[in-house]
């Protein structure tokens, strides 16, 4: 399998770091080493107790002994600070890769994350692949993975993140549970959801997206159990809830063909559970991959026990007393537990509304600058960011390795780099253990392409003109062509070749022997 690229050392297992909440109860004094024995005078002996408003002394007892409650000394709440050198808004991949890098840069920098969900930094990636493969189920409940190499990690970045309390130079906080609910870049500040507002020197927004949903799927009055029974598959809650429902009896729908549905759909298989998926899409990430190929993909996954719907849209959904009931636009009806829905992501731009942030209108997301910086002192990182690729244009992309890569640029520009961005993030998927690919640049399936395959019984490659999904596709290369340029390349259960692919994007040279191209890719070694 394709392993994520600059991702943290693998480790064994990694908790977040539980933000300590603020409370107004007194601290406990530490508990006194009983004074040694003495004829005289009587030994006084030092008492936790509850908080009282002043020391109060107690009679002798029969002993001789005096006993003295003492009060503790009361400590305030954690504060969130009036300013910080450095803010990361949103606690994901994007803010922990600038955070490594502001302090690879600075150690003693002051860092501030703000995040929204009640964990720690995580990867996403492993919710829709790694941890469904597990055979201890155990590990899975713990959100630990087996890696493409075999080495067990956890889901939760390893970085050592304080609590608010512990903010420091050279000591990033994260304070959880909280959303940034204004954005002043004028006067470099920022209001919480909690009323505290914090000045910034340079900041970060890595908000991330929003799964998108479906208005037939939106709960209502009459069918208040879709609130339940559909799930919009994005975070660590979504993944633990649907992991302890499944089971050999339950009957799943994935809605969504592209990488995230079909990821899903396969591994919902390995829970024993009858899957369906409907797409509108003629086949699997038919938005990506060439027609031939997103066909094979399609029986591949029908083979593994996923009942395909190719070409079908869901027109409702209604709660019956056995489950959902679900109205495809082919007639077609369908009963299922669960619904899954995986139909792309809607940056999360809501805080540039009234902060002046230029949207851009066709891909979303904020428009940054060759530094992704949106205004002075703000920057932006991972899929909220609308970029410019010196090669490609204009993009936005919603990939791990984009988050990482940009995150670290923008880590490394808010400490004063200047740096542009120039680096082609690459993209993997895995389709269980038979189909695993890397990609990079555009692979856009409307893009004329050009498919050389290995077969494991010719010593040669084959050009074929006309492929069709009747051969077998079990290791090869595609590349993406624009005016006999490659813009984009795909290649299948083959590894480790994205630093090649790279520089053929790089070079912008028109191509004509593509066999001769293919030979960089070693397509017949097995991988």
């Amino acid at each position: 399998e394709a392993a994520p690229v600059e991702e943290a050392a693998p480790v064994e297992e990694a908790a977040p770091v539980e933000e300590a909440a603020p409370v107004e109860e007194a601290a406990p004094v530490e508990e006194a080493v009983p004074v040694a024995e003495a004829a005289s005078p009587p030994a006084i002996i030092i008492e936790e107790t509850t908080p009282i408003e002043k020391a109060t002394p107690k009679t002798e007892t029969e002993t001789g002994d005096t006993i003295i409650f003492v009060e503790p000394t009361v400590a305030g709440p954690a504060v969130v600070p009036d300013e910080v050198k450095y803010l990361l808004i949103g606690a994901g991949t994007a803010s922990v890769s600038a955070m490594r890098a502001i302090l690879k840069a600075e150690p003693d920098a002051e860092i501030l994350m703000v995040g929204a969900e009640p964990h720690g930094p995580y990867m996403r990636p492993p919710l829709s692949k790694e941890l469904w493969f597990n055979e201890d189920k155990t590990e899975s409940s713990q959100l630990i993975f087996n890696d493409w190499s075999g080495n067990k990690r956890s889901v939760f970045y390893p970085d050592k993140l304080g609590q608010l309390a512990d903010l420091a130079p050279g000591v990033p906080a994260l304070l959880k549970g909280v959303k940034v609910t204004k954005l002043d870049p004028t006067n470099q500040k920022v209001t919480l959801s909690t009323g505290e507002v914090v000045k910034y020197g340079k900041c970060l927004l890595a908000p991330g997206g929003e799964p998108k949903t479906m208005e037939a799927l939106r709960p209502t009055q009459d069918n208040p159990c879709l609130l339940s029974r559909v799930h919009l598959f994005r975070n660590i809650s979504q993944y633990q809830q649907l992991s302890s429902e499944l089971n050999k009896e339950a009957k799943v729908l994935v809605i969504g063909g592209g990488f995230v549905g079909s990821e899903l759909a396969y591994a919902m298989t390995r829970t024993g559970a009858a899957v369906y998926q409907s797409f509108p899409e003629a086949g699997n990430m038919g938005r990506v991959l060439p027609k031939y190929l997103s066909n094979w993909t399609t029986k591949q996954l029908e083979t593994a026990g996923v009942h395909v719907r190719p070409e079908t849209k869901v027109l409702s959904a209604e709660c019956a007393d056995n489950g959902v009931h679900v109205h495809l636009s082919t007639g077609e009806e369908l009963t299922v537990d669960h619904i899954l829905v995986a139909v792309g992501l809607e940056p999360s731009t809501e805080l540039g509304d009234n902060a002046g942030l230029e949207v851009h209108k066709e891909m979303g997301g904020y428009v940054v600058n060759a530094e992704l910086e949106a205004r002075s002192n703000l920057f932006v990182a991972g899929d909220a960011a609308c970029f410019y690729d010196p090669v490609l244009g204009r993009r936005r992309v919603e990939h791990h390795d984009h988050a990482v890569v940009s995150g670290k640029l923008a880590g490394q520009n808010m400490a004063g780099a200047a740096q542009p961005y120039h680096h082609q993030s690459m993209f993997w998927s895995d389709l269980g253990p038979h189909v695993g690919y890397e990609a990079i640049g555009l692979v856009d399936s409307t893009l004329p392409t050009v498919g050389i395959w290995a077969h494991k019984d010719k010593s040669q490659s084959e050009i074929n003109t006309d492929p069709t999904e009747k051969e077998k596709y079990e290791q090869g290369i595609v590349f993406y062509m624009d005016q006999n340029k490659v813009v984009g390349v795909l290649t299948w259960n083959i590894f480790g070749k994205i630093p090649i692919a790279r520089q053929v994007i790089a070079s912008g040279e028109e191509q004509q022997d593509f066999g001769l191209l293919a030979k960089q890719f070693d397509i017949h070694t097995k991988h």
